[in-house]
């Protein structure tokens, strides 16, 4: 299918592309928001054998906006000891960074807000500063528990950002690009099927930082109550619930444009091809929330270390091999080739690397 491209203007005035594309981007990410909460809680209800929401509207389309409008006319409880304005900050620097990842994602040829010649790097940069707003909302409450749940977060993100980004480098040598738009454009083959080691690897990796199932300790209620949002309440509180799952949509718009060829596809539009694929995705977090349990905070720095990290590596060292002598075979060869090494270091390293049940990791 041949691509279409937007001007990059478009609609033929620079500012007007940045009004058009900025109103996209928020009524997106927020429709899709309430979207994926019920998507997730009726598929969560199916797989464990309960009905889910089912009151609010058909199928209980209703709910999430129901829940919204009950957030907002609850109190808002600040603590008395903890610090305001940094607990009124929190919130907004936790969501606003999330939104700000989509300025770079293409949603179809063309139809970008910003097409940086520096996207990808942009996107690892900004998304980071979201822990800020989480450790802000720990430590502004004044709570022995709050704080722990944002350092645990602080922790897994520095932890896993350093998989996430060299699985994200051979990407960026097959490409040739650090543009969001020209990684899409150079996927004649998904970069899943050339770089099937290293999307498991920032999947992993992007799950722990963005606190889902298995990785959600932040929030671990057996433990810490409810993580570092205890002392929220009211539209703050839905902030950052919001935050989360926008992290969870950005991840999967990021494995859309980045490993399974963004908005490229066959018969269907351009636009619905990249929808689907982002459901797609997320549908394998929700399968994930309900089918693994949550690993304890050990086993989660050493899963990052001991054996997430030195498979980056080794991702990253093939990749370049096979870069030198991709003039003289054809991309698809790697196909299969790659697909092999995967499940053999997988495999191999597995027998290297325990958990450590029953013991801490140390």
């Amino acid at each position: 299918m041949a691509m279409t491209w937007l001007p990059p203007d478009w609609p033929g005035n620079f500012w007007a592309h940045w009004a058009i594309f900025a109103v996209i981007i928020l009524v997106f990410v927020l429709l899709m928001v309430l979207m994926f909460i019920w998507f997730e809680r009726r598929a969560l209800a199916i797989m464990q054998a309960r009905l889910g929401p089912n009151r609010a509207g058909p199928f209980g389309l209703f709910q999430p906006a129901a829940d919204a409008l009950k957030i907002m006319l609850k109190e808002d409880i600040v603590p008395a000891k903890g610090d305001k304005l940094v607990h009124w900050l929190a919130p907004v620097v936790a969501f606003v960074p999330v939104l700000l990842i989509f300025a770079v994602v293409p949603f179809r040829g063309g139809a970008i807000l910003a097409d940086l010649n520096i996207g990808i790097l942009y996107i690892l940069a900004i998304s980071s500063v979201t822990t800020v707003g989480i450790f802000m909302a720990g430590w502004g409450s004044n709570n022995k528990y709050s704080t722990l749940g944002a350092m645990r977060q602080v922790a897994s993100v520095v932890s896993y950002e350093m998989p996430v980004v060299l699985s994200l480098v051979g990407v960026i040598l097959l490409a040739g690009s650090l543009s969001m738009q020209q990684i899409v454009a150079a996927q004649d083959i998904p970069f899943i099927l050339l770089q099937p080691l290293g999307f498991l690897l920032f999947f992993i990796g992007a799950l722990a930082e963005i606190n889902r199932t298995p990785f959600d300790l932040t929030e671990a209620d057996s433990e810490l109550v409810a993580g570092f949002n205890i002392e929220y309440s009211g539209m703050k509180f839905g902030l950052l619930f919001l935050a989360e799952y926008a992290e969870a949509l950005a991840i999967s718009a990021i494995v859309t444009t980045v490993f399974l060829g963004g908005w490229r596809g066959p018969i269907l539009p351009d636009w619905l091809w990249f929808l689907v694929k982002v459901g797609l995705v997320f549908f394998v977090i929700v399968w994930i929330r309900t089918t693994i349990p949550r690993v304890r905070i050990d086993q989660l720095m050493a899963l990052a270390w001991k054996f997430l990290f030195p498979l980056a590596l080794l991702n990253l060292l093939i990749t370049a091999a096979e870069i030198l002598v991709w003039p003289a075979v054809s991309l698809w060869v790697f196909v299969p080739v790659n697909i092999a090494i995967a499940i053999v270091l997988i495999v191999l390293w597995s027998k290297f690397f325990k958990l450590g049940w029953g013991k801490v990791e140390v």
